[in-house]
Formats: C-alpha cells, sequence, structure tokens
C-alpha cells in the first residue's frame, strides 16, 4: 500500500510539472478520452483525488447512479475558470491518500492511463516508474470491463512486454507484444499506442 501511494504520488507531481509548461490553449487540446479536452482530464483526476468512498455513494445518488453522468458532474465541479487555477488544484492534490471504494491498485491505472490520455496529445514524453505501469496492467488483465478493466477485452490473448519481465493471459493465447505501457493503454480502450503492437493478436486489442 505504501509503495502505490509513494508511485501516485510522484505520477501527480510529474504531471504538475509538465502542465506548468503547457499554455492556456493547449489545455484546450482533445486528449485521448473522446469528448474531453487535457483541461477537462486534469480536472477529473482532481475530482478522483478527492473522492473519498461515502463522497462517491453521494455523488452516485446525485448522479441518479450513472458512472458517466458522476463522472461528468466531477469535471464541472473542479474545473476552474482557468487552466492556472486547475493546476493549482491538482497540485493542491499531489500527497492526497483518499480513495473510492475500489482496490488501491486502480489509483496507478487513473494516474498512468490519465497521464498517457493527457501527454500524448501534447506532445510530452514522460517515463513511468516500470514497476508501477506493470502492477496496472496486471490489475487492468484481472478487472472486469465493467468496473473498468480489461479481463473480457484480452480474453484469448496472450501479452508479453518487450521492455519487461512481464507475460499475462493464456499461456497458450494469441500473441500480443509491445512496451508495457502500450499494452496498458490498448488494455484500458486506448488506440494511441496501437503501433507499438505486434504479435498475431494486436489486431484484435486494438
Amino acid at each position: 500500500m505504501k509503495d502505490v501511494w509513494t508511485w501516485v504520488r510522484a505520477e501527480r507531481a510529474a504531471l504538475v510539472a509538465d502542465l506548468a509548461a503547457v499554455s492556456a490553449e493547449q489545455w484546450e487540446t482533445p486528449s485521448l478520452c473522446p469528448g474531453w479536452s487535457v483541461h477537462d482530464v486534469v480536472a477529473h483526476l482532481v475530482d478522483n483525488a478527492r473522492t473519498t468512498r461515502l463522497g462517491i455513494v453521494r455523488a452516485m445518488v446525485r448522479a441518479r447512479f450513472d458512472f458517466d453522468r458522476q463522472n461528468a458532474d466531477g469535471v464541472r465541479r473542479e474545473r476552474c475558470a482557468t487552466p492556472a487555477e486547475t493546476l493549482d488544484r491538482l497540485r493542491d492534490v499531489v500527497t492526497r491518500t483518499t480513495t473510492p471504494p475500489a482496490p488501491l491498485d486502480s489509483r496507478l491505472v487513473e494516474e498512468v492511463v490519465h497521464g498517457e490520455d493527457i501527454r500524448r496529445p501534447l506532445g510530452i514524453a514522460h517515463a513511468y516508474a516500470p514497476t508501477a505501469v506493470e502492477r496496472a496492467l496486471r490489475y487492468q488483465a484481472r478487472t472486469s470491463v465493467g468496473m473498468g478493466g480489461a479481463k473480457q477485452r484480452i480474453a484469448g490473448l496472450r501479452l508479453e512486454a518487450t521492455d519487461a519481465d512481464l507475460a499475462l493471459g493464456e499461456p497458450g493465447g494469441t500473441l500480443v507484444r509491445g512496451p508495457v505501457v502500450a499494452l496498458l493503454l490498448a488494455a484500458s480502450g486506448r488506440t494511441a499506442a496501437a503501433a507499438d503492437l505486434s504479435g498475431a493478436g494486436a489486431d484484435a486489442l486494438r
């Protein structure tokens, strides 16, 4: 648990540093999340960081148990009038350790995947802690798509990282190879790193 929060804090701080050099106009760049700008995803990360176990229940009741509506409500709540103000909010939550009632590894998925949702459209490269990304991918592989994971999406596939000692999925499954970040993004429903994947199962995962 301590390791997870250390990684989460490090990724939040790194994103704050990266975004400090981004112009206000660039904050309106479409992110990898359909319908959301970079600014929207940052607001979503702030909302997630501030979420508590009781708070998520209240938010879901207000959203009439519509997860997408609850997320949209959070973005509206935490998105400020200017990027600088929203960035200050992200800076304020770097060290927070509140979480919704979900496995703690889901926090790693949030920080890494949404970090790429923001950075890739802006052309920002970032080196994530390899162990953190591996742990995030393992979580996605065992978690149902209905809960934000990738279990059904990778069914019948064998994922092998080219930059880590990591293999997931069925031993006899159709092979998909690539950097662990690319595998995590593809497993999480993103196509931005599809060109980094190879193997007979790459098209299926894309």
